[in-house]
């Protein structure tokens, strides 16, 4: 694998450009069609000849192989596009489609093997051995299994569903291969044909690899959360300036592999000058881009931090928020005083599988901080959280 990646992939540590990408999947793709294609033409000569519909359909499996191979190829080539005005988030998703589609075929494979399996077993009928087609499928194995290693490693080295896709799809063949293999060595032995007990047996090992495929692409389709490995690192590198007292409100949007876009509020002292603050968080975003390669944009709210009634009642507040539910958390707290009442303005993050409705959670906050009181009136704004926890309100080492 190296060698072909060395001849082929031009700047092949640079995984996150997106031309080194399409070189990898072009590489792929054009290894799957190649070795599928020899692999059919081997196998259904070798069918042919010994009169065996077992090793005739697993020629016809490599051949739908390759064909998925050709959708893996064209996903690369289109993924690879830049952005345009009608979308200006870049093509890098197709690969998420091509994913679905390669699943759906391995999804309808394992369908037609359980109806021709079915049919084996009603009507068994034994095939001539032949030490031929017994060499045809173990090659077919060994090079089935290295294929699965090989698009197993490119799909993780890029980060790429298709690859993933595609290397399930491989190891599910030597399965189906070694079924067939197993039953063309036992079968005239025992005198009785195991080909459709095998083939049900492998048939449901292929649709549910397939059914995790599609389940896994479908999320990523519908819009994951970060990972925390995501949501940690952001949050250390943002943390660690001097002068960015917390962060919350994070939301992490991905496109496609190296098409990743994050939002994210971030409190600074509010007697801080303005224009201090606006730097040094234009300076985040770029460090953030230029290091991990995340389209970071970063919301500035001026926090007071040297008013010791405003701090008390921060505290307060937020203590109230986790005695309502413990997952609940609060930021941009601020106080405006009036002369008969003044307002406690405030966000509560609402984490996922809270119980409270949205009127129950400000109702009961409301009555909290009257027992405070009487004067004072809460304007409560209620997040959902697009992260898998709660946001971050504390330094984090």
């Amino acid at each position: 694998m190296n060698l072909l990646v060395r001849l082929f992939v031009k700047d092949a540590g640079d995984v996150e450009n997106p031309k080194v990408r399409k070189r990898y999947g072009q590489l792929a793709g054009a290894t799957g069609i190649v070795l599928n294609a020899l692999l059919f033409a081997g196998k259904f000569a070798v069918g042919a000849l010994t009169g065996s519909v077992a090793i005739t359909a697993d020629a016809v499996n490599n051949l739908s192989d390759a064909g998925s191979s050709v959708i893996s190829l064209i996903s690369f080539k289109l993924a690879g596009k830049p952005a345009d005005e009608e979308h200006p988030f870049g093509h890098a998703r197709i690969e998420y489609i091509a994913s679905l589609a390669v699943a759906f075929i391995i999804l309808l494979l394992g369908v037609e093997l359980v109806r021709d399996s079915i049919g084996k077993i009603l009507h068994p009928e034994l095939a001539a051995f032949s030490w031929v087609s017994v060499l045809v499928l173990a090659g077919s194995m060994a090079v089935k299994f290295w294929m699965y290693r090989f698009n197993r490693s490119i799909g993780r080295r890029i980060d790429s569903m298709v690859m993933q896709a595609a290397a399930a799809d491989s190891l599910s063949d030597v399965l189906a291969t070694s079924a067939v293999l197993v039953s063309s060595i036992l079968s005239p032995l025992i005198h009785f044909s195991l080909d459709g007990y095998m083939g049900v047996a492998v048939a449901g090992f292929i649709m549910w690899s397939a059914v995790g495929i599609l389940r896994e692409t479908m999320n990523k389709l519908l819009g994951e959360g970060p990972t925390q490995e995501m949501e940690l690192m952001l949050a250390r590198h943002i943390l660690r300036h001097e002068g960015v007292l917390s962060l919350h409100d994070m939301v992490v949007h991905s496109y496609g592999p190296g098409r990743t876009f994050a939002t994210v509020h971030v409190e600074v002292d509010a007697k801080e000058d303005i224009l201090a603050s606006h730097d040094r968080i234009d300076n985040i975003e770029r460090e953030v881009l230029l290091d991990h390669g995340v389209h970071l944009v970063i919301h500035l709210d001026p926090v007071v931090t040297d008013d010791e009634m405003v701090n008390d009642l921060r505290i307060k507040v937020s203590g109230l928020a986790r005695e309502v539910y413990p997952g609940l958390t609060m930021h941009d707290f601020r106080v405006v005083r009036g002369q008969t009442h003044s307002n406690l303005i405030f966000d509560v993050v609402v984490p996922h599988g809270c119980p409270l409705t949205d009127k129950e959670i400000t109702g009961e906050m409301i009555r909290r901080i009257k027992k405070i009181d009487p004067t004072y009136f809460a304007v409560i704004t209620l997040d959902r959280t697009y992260v898998g926890k709660p946001s971050h309100k504390t330094k984090m080492n």
